[in-house]
Formats: C-alpha cells, structure tokens, sequence
C-alpha cells in the first residue's frame, strides 16, 4: 500500500517585498500589498521546507504519493503550482470566499483537517513550523488535536521506520529524537535543505495539472463552523519615539562624571 503523505502549503505575502508595498486595513485586520505595486504573492518559506521534507521521505520511502493541501480564498495559480512543479503528486485547494480572513488558527485548523479526513487515508501530514504573514506556529497543532494523532514540532531530521516516524528536532538546549507512531503531524523548520528548484519537465507537468477545488458546502461546513471565535479588534503599526539627550562637561572627564551621574539617577548603575 502506498504511503501516503499530506503537506500544508500557505499562500503568503513575499515576506522579502519593499515595506512600502505592505498596507495595513486595521478594522479588517488585513495585512496587504498595495494592488498598484503588482508583487506576487509566494508560498510560505517553511512550507517549502516541507515540501522538501516530504520530497525526500518519498525517495527513501519509495512507494509513496505527496498530496499539498492550501486554503484561501484567491489563489495564484502559477505560485501555487510550484509545489507540484517541485515533485508533488497531488494538489488541493480550499478555495472559497468564506476562507478570505483565516486569522483564528482554531478554524483554520478545522477546515484542514476535514480535508485531510476528506482526501482519506494519510499517514503523515508535514508542515512547516510557521508562517511568514502571523508566525503563530499553532494550525498543525490544531490539527493533530482534531485528527487524534501525535505533533511532533520543529523536526530537521525525519526517518519512517517500523510504522514509526524518527525525528531529530530543535530545542532551546540542542536536539532531541523523538519517535512517534503513525499517523501523525510533524512541523520542520529549514534544516531539510534548500527546497529543491523544479525541473522542466515537472514545471510542463504541472502545467497540466488541474488541482482538486473544494469549497465550504463540498466541505460539509457551515457558517457556524467558520465562524472565528478569536477576532483582531485592531491591527496596527506601533509609533516609534525616541529621546536623545546630549552630555555636556568642559572635558571628557566631566562629561564622563556628568554621564555616570545620569546613569545613577536612572539607576542604570
């Protein structure tokens, strides 16, 4: 039986575009790109690594399907299709108006793993460690609590042995394996490599290649499902002020004293 393997891929604005490009709608709660600067969105940086990740078990692994699911409610097609130009077998998209404001990761987290459960049987669902746009890092947990599978966090290393998954991952002190059965969620950060570039015939492949769309209704979810419980009351950009105040003295030794007796008021020292 072919071992079948899930990737989240999220559409996000080019974290490595002009700040001048980006606009904030705060009563939305939007993070944009200004329209009249025409720059294209990119799949998220660490989903890539997982791509990569997934990638890479298919060849140890041998008989094995890669399947990317993205949600959203606009998608570009081209950037989206890098994933299967990369060497993906399968992509789906969750693509509905509904989907446009995803800022709650409990309902993001929702309507992935009804996809998941939708495409059918997995036996691993790799995504990257956060994303570039909220960098909350949450929505695969999320996932794992909804599936009723292990998460394993910030893997670098992935081996699948023995219906087990063998994991190498970061922590504040190092690294640590961990070993976790199968099915289960694992979030990697980019110690997997840089993501592999397509090739051309995978580029013409996925040229192609018609994604799976589903919406909310062929989902089975309704409104209530949707409906965030978290809401962004504001969205903003903080204001910067800065104080310089100049240390006079007749000479450097003064102004020296004169510092270190500021310092001392402020009880810096």
């Amino acid at each position: 039986m072919s071992f079948n393997i899930v990737v989240l891929a999220k559409q996000v604005i080019d974290p490595e575009a002009p700040s001048a490009s980006y606009r904030i709608d705060g009563s939305a709660g939007k993070l944009e790109v200004d329209s009249s600067q025409k720059i294209a969105p990119v799949i998220n940086g660490f989903c890539e690594n997982a791509i990569e990740a997934a990638l890479q078990i298919k060849e140890a692994v041998g008989d094995a399907t890669v399947s990317v699911i993205s949600a959203g409610s606009e998608f570009v097609m081209d950037v989206m299709k890098k994933a299967v130009s990369m060497g993906s077998d399968e992509m789906y998209l969750l693509q509905d108006d509904k989907f446009s404001n995803l800022n709650d990761s409990s309902i993001t987290a929702k309507l992935l793993a009804t996809a998941i459960q939708k495409i059918g049987q997995y036996d691993l669902v790799l995504a990257g460690m956060q994303a570039s746009d909220w960098d909350q890092a949450q929505v695969p947990l999320g996932i794992a609590e909804i599936l009723g599978v292990p998460c394993v966090p910030i893997a670098r290393k992935i081996e699948i042995k023995d219906g087990r998954a063998i994991c190498e991952r970061a922590t504040d002190a190092g690294y640590e394996t961990v070993s976790a059965p199968l099915p289960s969620v694992i979030t990697v950060n980019n110690e997997f490599g840089q993501p592999r570039y397509p090739t051309l015939r995978n580029i013409m492949a996925a040229a192609r290649k018609t994604p799976v769309t589903w919406d909310a209704a062929e989902l089975g979810l309704s409104d209530d499902d949707l409906s965030p419980r978290i809401k962004i009351v504001d969205l903003f950009i903080p204001e910067k002020q800065s104080q310089c105040e100049i240390i006079e003295g007749e000479d450097e030794e003064e102004m020296g004293r004169n510092l270190a007796l500021k310092m001392r008021e402020a009880k810096l020292i």
